[in-house]
C-alpha cells in the first residue's frame, strides 16, 4: 500500500473551469447526492469495499488545514476502494480527527467493509461543506496511493462532512474504469 505525504492543490468549482474533467467524471465530481447510492444503483447490486488500511496517522498538511487541525495532532485514516462489478470505480480516503470520534460517532471506528457514505447520508445531522476538486497526473507522488496501474489523469473530489457537530474529511478520486 503506498502512502502518500505530499500535499494535493484543491480548488472550488469556480477556481477550475479552465480545465475540463472528461465527461463521464465529470457527471461525479460536483454531484453531492451520495456517491456509494450512486455507484450501487449503477452496478445494480455488484457493488463492495475493499479496505485497503485504517490506522490511526498524521493527516497530510492540506488535510489538516481543511479539517482546521492542529499540527502534529492525529487522526483516523481509512482508505478504501469502491467497486462496481469487480471493477475499481473509486479511491476513497477519510480522515477523522481523533476528537471526532467520541461519543456518537465512535462506531465510525468499525466500519470495516461498509460503506461510509451510508452512514452518512443516513444521518439526520449531516452537514457538507462545498465540494473541492483536484486532478492526478501520473508523474504526483500521491498517484500510486490511487491503486490505478495505467498512466491517465486522476480527478478527484473532497468535502468536509459535520456529524453531530464533528469534522470528518471524505476525498474520492475518480478512476479510469469509472462509467
Amino acid at each position: 500500500m503506498s502512502v502518500c505525504r505530499a500535499n494535493l492543490i484543491w480548488r472550488q468549482r469556480k477556481q477550475c473551469l479552465h480545465e475540463r474533467a472528461p465527461a463521464s467524471t465529470a457527471r461525479w465530481l460536483f454531484d453531492r447526492a451520495s456517491l456509494t447510492a450512486r455507484i450501487m444503483a449503477a452496478c445494480k447490486g455488484q457493488f463492495r469495499v475493499r479496505v485497503l488500511s485504517v490506522k490511526r496517522g498524521l493527516p497530510r498538511l492540506d488535510e489538516a488545514l481543511a479539517l482546521r487541525m492542529r499540527e502534529r495532532n492525529q487522526a483516523l485514516v481509512r482508505q478504501v476502494l469502491l467497486y462496481c462489478n469487480d471493477q475499481p470505480w473509486v479511491y476513497a480516503r477519510t480522515v477523522i480527527p481523533l476528537t471526532s470520534l467520541r461519543g456518537p460517532l465512535r462506531g465510525l471506528t468499525r466500519l470495516g467493509n461498509k460503506p461510509l457514505g451510508a452512514v452518512l447520508f443516513a444521518n439526520r445531522t449531516m452537514r457538507r461543506s462545498v465540494i473541492e476538486v483536484t486532478k492526478l497526473v501520473s508523474q504526483h507522488p500521491c498517484y500510486p496511493a490511487m491503486q490505478n496501474h495505467g498512466n491517465e489523469t486522476i480527478w478527484g473530489r473532497r468535502s468536509v462532512f459535520h456529524l453531530h457537530s464533528q469534522p470528518l474529511l471524505v476525498s474520492e478520486f475518480f478512476l479510469p474504469g469509472i462509467k
